[in-house]
């Protein structure tokens, strides 16, 4: 079993910048993929970013440029730096881990960005 722990979530104004963290712990393999997702309220939850354990990311185009995805390996933690945020950006954000056929998810962390 795989256990996902977000934090660095919060209320920002416009123009600013957070950073997530998720640390994962548990029955952890090599070779799994670490990513992003958010979900608003009344929409579906979606792809930001993700990270392959050797390092290739993929974004979604509407945070390309602002977001940055990153890994360490030695502590199973990945990161998101967010950057010139929108009020766009609003939303609960999710960690998941991906093994196989298997998909762990972490709890959520609000990100609010006032306009």
């Amino acid at each position: 079993q795989v256990q996902l722990l977000e934090s660095g979530g919060g209320l920002v104004q416009a123009g600013g910048s957070l950073r997530l963290s998720c640390a994962a712990s548990g029955s952890i393999f090599g070779g799994h993929i670490m990513g992003w997702y958010r979900q608003a309220p009344g929409q579906q939850r979606e792809l930001v970013a993700a990270i392959t354990s050797g390092g290739m990311a993929n974004y979604a185009d509407s945070v390309k440029g602002r977001f940055t995805i990153s890994r360490d390996n030695a502590k199973n933690t990945v990161y998101l730096q967010m950057n010139s945020l929108k009020p766009d950006d609003t939303a609960v954000y999710y960690c998941k881990l991906s093994y196989l056929i298997y998909d762990y998810w972490g709890q959520g962390t609000q990100v609010t960005v006032s306009s």
